[in-house]
């Protein structure tokens, strides 16, 4: 299998709800499998990555929200062994318990570092046992694990237990060019990435979800303005319809999990819905779907690994409705040379959209980006486009996505802080 094949195929990941929750409830639940006796007390301590993602976002199967309450229904009934889907089969007596633990103040959430890193630390504390789980770099990986002042697990030491594995190391990326990317599409054999069929599988199944939802408002008036239907004649309508009823979907907390992409399920919806649209609409082969979907996934990564997996900009935008424009443009028929200067227009008009963590707001910030990508790359086929000279554009595709990932990290740091100062003033 290519390199990059690996590479796309052990990054999707299916998720349930916002990542950073699901992450949140995973730690906790992990930690509370060591220890022996009822837990007395949580303390968390997150990058602000992580606390900024889950601070409003929705949990999936219960109305409440944030950092706190994930916490609390991971040690309450959060299933460990299923990864960022340890939330799948909670009920109304995890729910009611986790409520009393907030109550009664034994969830404490600590900010850990200003840092687009992934990082959580949970002590879990019972009568009998005090455990710590922590996790870098990615939402799973465990890297090492300490019971009562004894460490049963370092990652320095051995290797990562199999079901805590980042996988595949997405640093690879960066000695690809554009051109890398669009040949490998052009020439994997389409067994290779057959794979990819299960994320149109999993992330049309949370459309139905958000379809069928009172709760998806945007995502309904999305639906309502296309004729009340997921595809029309109207292909961008369709694409704003199918993508961001998703995406609303998934950031209330519907119960539906999405394929995920550089460790985000909304990044995940965003490289693929507005091509199902396209596909759809246009009557084009799955081949045409499925390798445009590669480069959609691997344009994505290419900026993820410049801006961190997350940081003060908007990711799903910027990130993946960048990689969904080359895509477009590729299933258009359109040329390495107009990818490139759909690239340019990418970078020239949403890079710096603010992430203000995993809510329903992520909705209207999709709703820009499918906008966007479909003017970009209508833009780009027409000849008509930002010329590299100008802006944050590079004198490669290449320089100006990772451009685009600089004005992230470190160029956004300030912003993350004031994200997080006005988060606090909420709180109080």
């Amino acid at each position: 299998m290519h390199e990059l094949s690996r590479m796309i195929q052990g990054d999707m990941v299916p998720a349930l709800g916002v990542t950073e929750p699901g992450a949140i409830a995973f730690i906790t639940a992990k930690a509370k499998s060591y220890t022996k006796g009822a837990v007395e007390s949580v303390e968390l301590s997150l990058s602000s990555s992580i606390y900024k993602g889950a601070f409003t976002c929705g949990i999936p199967g219960v109305p409440e929200v944030g950092n706190a309450f994930a916490a609390a229904l991971g040690v309450c009934g959060a299933d460990p062994d299923k990864g960022l889907q340890s939330l799948e089969d909670i009920d109304d007596a995890a729910r009611t318990a986790a409520h009393k633990m907030i109550d009664e103040n034994r969830i404490k959430v600590v900010l850990h570092e200003i840092t687009p890193d992934v990082y959580l630390k949970a002590t879990v504390k019972t009568a009998a046992d005090t455990c710590e789980v922590t996790i870098k770099d990615r939402h799973t990986n465990i890297v090492r694990i300490e019971l009562n002042g004894r460490v049963l697990f370092s990652a320095e030491e051995e290797s990562a237990p199999e079901e805590t594995t980042a996988g595949v190391d997405l640093e690879e990326i960066k000695k690809y060019t554009l051109a890398d990317l669009v040949q490998y599409v052009n020439e994997v054999d389409l067994s290779e990435i057959a794979f990819i069929r299960k994320a149109y599988e999993t992330n049309v199944a949370l459309l139905e979800e958000g379809t069928a939802s009172p709760r998806t408002t945007l995502g309904h008036r999305l639906l309502e303005r296309n004729g009340g239907k997921w595809i029309s004649d109207n292909e961008l309508a369709s694409a704003q319809a199918v993508t961001n009823t998703a995406l609303e979907a998934r950031v209330i907390g519907l119960s539906r999990p999405a394929m995920s992409i550089t460790g985000s399920g909304a990044h995940g919806i965003l490289c693929t819905m507005p091509l199902y649209a396209c596909y759809k609409v246009n009557g084009l082969s799955e081949e045409t779907l499925l390798r445009a979907t590669a480069l959609s996934y691997l344009v994505t990564i290419y900026i993820k690994v410049h801006s961190g997996l997350l940081s003060a900009f908007c990711g799903c935008a910027i990130a993946s409705g960048t990689g969904a424009a080359v895509a477009l443009c590729y299933m258009k028929g359109g040329s390495l040379k107009q990818m490139d200067h759909v690239i340019n227009n990418m970078a020239s008009s949403i890079t710096g959209m603010i992430c203000d963590g995993g809510n329903q707001g992520c909705t209207m910030k999709g709703v820009v980006a499918v906008d966007t990508a479909y003017r970009s790359v209508d833009f780009a086929l027409a000849g008509a486009y930002v010329r590299s000279i100008h802006a944050i554009n590079g004198r490669s595709p290449e320089d100006t996505m990772k451009n685009m990932g600089l004005i992230a990290y470190p160029g956004m740091k300030e912003t993350e802080k004031t994200i997080l100062d006005i988060f606090e003033e909420k709180s109080r």
